[in-house]
């Protein structure tokens, strides 16, 4: 029978086998019910008084007048109600649900054949390569040249690199699923690059593959897009460094532990970016913020709820300058999630950079299309405490992930481009380059340079880690400077 990973968690995990464990697994994980069997014993088991159970779940109520039994299943976005005849059957709703969720749950690749004790280790480098973990499992499954055989000073006790690979990412980056996220596409890419080359497995590379490698990720390359034009790729400055910083952990890590007789990467990695090289380059300015704000205000009175998320996913960026991932609702810590507190202020808080929680007080101009937006999903307008439901749903259930989150926004930057082209095309050209964390560096800006917050405030509703990054804002604006200069040399 075909399994299904999770890749929703970190590392992914197997979706249990059976119908009804699995169900119950989706319930918990999608954020809402899946399929429940009803009688009327039942609904008195869980309700007060008959009448709360009548004003709760209407349908089900009458259904069950009638119907010894009835079901209640999720399905195209919504709790459906049916008496049990007329019901699909569990199977179908579990199919349903696991296939309408693509990009969260993937049929484990053919042939693979997992025993408990590889099952972890598969599990994390699931995360390296979702598609075809059995292949990069085979590719990694050999020692190098540089493993050590010697089991006394050898801590890892392992002797391929599938296994110290999964040791290295447990070990150092399942802190943070930012961290996770972050480490996996560079090894993936470093993984890519070697069996283009025909290289392998990692603990076999030379200190010269790696500087081929650091090569590599400095030469810019063409590439042809899906409209068969081409294009010019090239990897950033801060890219560069982070990829080769996560392979220099990883070598330092197998070395220390005592899994490599010797470090291949050592001195890969000279020195360190200095925080205050950091300059926020893409802005959007003012302009072009209030042409997307005008054009979302026009769909205030939208009867469709996607119209409505996308104007409440917009205020949360907009206004709240979190990062892309940090609105993307996470069951283990119920974040991202909205309090309100006595005098009605609204609060965000969200699971930032290195799993640190953050509070962030909203404007009371993210209210009402959050509070539309909510009661379109059938919620009260303003957030209950101790809620336990994402704060942005995915239309077929569940939560948006980051990629629904980012075409959201990106969607918004297209449609106003639109409707710039003629008359402004500077502006809608600035517009279809920009992504959502451009609102982040808005909202920055607007913090440090044009209300001159002081910078440990700034620092902590950005989250930064150094003060010097939140500084950094205010060296892209030259209005200071100019009006220095105006002042000292225009008579």
């Amino acid at each position: 029978m075909a399994r299904w990973l999770d890749h929703g968690v970190m590392p992914p995990v197997l979706v249990p086998e059976t119908v009804d464990a699995a169900l119950t697994y989706l319930t918990h994980a999608l954020g809402h019910p899946c399929y429940e069997r009803w009688t009327l014993r039942r609904v008195k088991q869980a309700f007060p008084s008959l009448r709360e159970a009548k004003t709760a779940k209407p349908i089900l109520f009458n259904l069950l007048l009638d119907h010894s039994e009835a079901v209640e299943w999720w399905e195209s976005g919504r709790l459906r109600t049916a008496e049990v005849s007329s019901a699909p059957a569990p199977a179908d709703v579990m199919e349903r649900l696991l296939r309408g969720h693509r990009q969260r749950f993937r049929l484990q690749e053919q042939g693979t054949q997992l025993t408990p004790d590889r099952e972890e280790d598969h599990n994390w480098l699931a995360i390296i390569d979702p598609h075809h973990g059995a292949s990069l499992s085979t590719w990694l499954s050999r020692g190098g040249r540089f493993v050590n055989g010697e089991s006394s000073t050898n801590t890892l006790a392992v002797q391929n690199d599938t296994l110290a690979t999964s040791l290295f990412l447990r070990d150092r980056a399942s802190r943070s699923r930012h961290t996770l996220r972050a480490y996996a596409a560079d090894l993936r890419r470093l993984i890519g690059w070697c069996r283009d080359h025909d290289l392998g497995p990692l603990s076999d590379l030379t200190r010269n593959d790696l500087l081929r490698y650091r090569d590599y990720l400095g030469r810019p390359r063409m590439s042809i897009n899906i409209d068969g034009q081409q294009r010019v790729i090239a990897v950033g400055d801060r890219s560069q460094a982070r990829a080769l910083a996560v392979a220099a952990s990883l070598y330092q890590y197998w070395f220390d532990t005592g899994y490599l007789i010797a470090n291949p990467a050592s001195g890969l990695v000279v020195g360190h970016q200095a925080r205050n090289a950091f300059a926020p380059k893409r802005f959007l300015p003012a302009a072009a913020l209030c042409a997307c704000d005008a054009w979302m205000n026009k769909w205030v009175e939208a009867p469709d709820i996607a119209m409505l998320r996308r104007r409440a996913i917009w205020v949360l960026y907009r206004y709240g300058g979190i990062r892309l991932a940090e609105l993307a609702w996470e069951i283990e810590t119920n974040l991202p999630r909205i309090a309100v507190d006595m005098d009605g202020q609204w609060t965000l808080y969200v699971d930032g950079k290195g799993n640190k929680p953050r509070a962030i007080p909203l404007p009371s101009i993210i209210i009402e299309p959050v509070s539309a937006y909510r009661s379109a999903r059938g919620l009260p307008p303003a957030p209950a405490a101790h809620e336990v439901l994402p704060l942005i749903h995915g239309l077929k259930g569940g939560t948006l992930r980051e990629a629904g989150l980012y075409s959201e926004v990106k969607a918004i930057f297209t449609s106003v481009a639109a409707t710039l082209e003629t008359a402004d095309p500077a502006q809608a050209s600035l517009l279809n380059a920009a992504s959502p964390h451009w609102l982040r560096h808005a909202y920055a800006k607007a913090l440090v340079v044009d209300h001159q917050v002081p910078l440990p405030v700034a620092q902590a509703l950005l989250g930064h880690a150094s003060v010097q990054t939140t500084a950094a804002y205010s060296k892209t604006d030259l209005t200071q400077l100019r009006a220095f200069v105006n002042s000292s040399f225009n008579t």
